[in-house]
């Protein structure tokens, strides 16, 4: 299929079929900025000029899993573990709201040490003590302390399917069941939390196709928010010699899931950002809303690598928060104040 028979399949509000997607997501460097433009178009038809910013609290680097591309996996010794405890996690989301995040993220790696009560009571405190909204991003868990969290006040779950190709999800994921992560998705999705999801770009033996049909499987999902992430490799990883994904290849899918999903919340990474020093622009430009920037301690945020070369590890909170309002603002967006809830139509 064409460039241009492409786009305009995705911009009739037909429902978007897997020859298109791949076209749009194999887009050559001429074609690409009309891209850009049509998703930019329909972002703010839909989700308006504002920018959600969310709070990023990376509270544990332990994991259980794995997994072959992440600098965190269970089997890489090079890491120095760390665990905040619940008054330091709560004491951060306090401070987090006093510098103007209406909405915290907290994400960590797979760490049973936060048990379902335990990660219950953290929510409820933070709850008691401030208006954030909570999306949590923990990993794979049981129902059981799915509707434990998200009873005691989880607004939100982001757990990325990275890809739905059953092939290249076991390769990469030694230890893990791609029928049961999309399993957890789908409880999280009849719990009611607003549900998150994404896949990473440029994995190897990935193709434009296996994307197509990734974001095809994230429609009949209901995914509300989409997170893209460029493979960056991590020298401590089986991965460590792969080429990687690139920025492009990125910023193609971001423009793409803005068109499948005209309602969705779409990040602009911090993984595009370590990418290319404008990313998060050129991500807001292509169609995301939403920035994350990190409430980490500083002390602990180098710990926290999932890949390396990340951006922003030396920066405490309150200079992320003034420096990337300055940057949504010199791209004529502004910074919206409420808690972000995703749009159901």
């Amino acid at each position: 299929m064409t460039f241009s028979a492409a786009l305009d399949v995705l911009l009739s509000g037909a429902p978007p079929c897997a020859d298109a997607l791949a076209a749009l997501i194999a887009c050559g460097d001429t074609d690409a900025p009309s891209l850009y433009a049509a998703a930019d178009q329909v972002r703010v038809a839909t989700v308006g000029n504002e920018v959600h910013l969310r709070g990023l609290l990376e509270f544990s680097n332990t994991c259980r899993r794995n997994c072959d591309y992440c600098g965190l996996r269970r089997d890489n010794a090079r890491v120095e573990r760390y665990r905040l405890t619940p008054d330091e996690i709560i004491a951060t989301a306090c401070e987090a709201e006093k510098l103007g995040f209406p909405s915290l993220v907290m994400q960590s790696g797979e760490d049973l040490w936060f048990t379902g009560p335990r990660l219950a009571e953290i929510i409820r405190a933070i709850k008691g003590k401030t208006s954030l909204a909570i999306t949590l991003s923990v990993g794979e868990r049981d129902e059981a302390d799915y509707r434990l969290w998200r009873e005691a006040g989880a607004d939100r779950y982001l757990l990325r399917i990275e890809t739905t190709d059953p092939e290249l999800f076991r390769r990469i994921h030694p230890d893990d069941d791609l029928e049961g992560r999309k399993a957890c998705l789908l409880t999280l999705k009849r719990l009611g939390y607003q549900l998150g999801s994404g896949v990473m770009v440029g994995l190897p033996g990935q193709t434009p196709a296996a994307l197509a049909r990734d974001v095809l499987w994230l429609l009949d999902l209901g995914a509300e928010m989409l997170g893209v992430g460029p493979f960056i490799p991590h020298p401590e990883t089986p991965l460590a010699d792969a080429a990687g994904g690139t920025f492009d290849q990125a910023l193609r899918l971001v423009a793409v899931l803005r068109l499948a999903f005209p309602y969705a919340h779409i990040p602009a990474t911090t993984a595009m950002a370590s990418l290319d020093p404008l990313g998060r622009e050129k991500a807001l430009q292509a169609g995301a809303n939403v920035v994350m920037p990190a409430v980490t301690p500083t002390d602990r945020r180098a710990l926290y690598a999932l890949y390396p070369g990340k951006i922003c590890l030396d920066d405490n909170a309150r200079k992320c928060r003034g420096c990337i309002e300055a940057r949504i603002r010199a791209i004529g967006r502004s910074v919206a104040t409420g808690p972000g809830h995703v749009i159901r139509r």
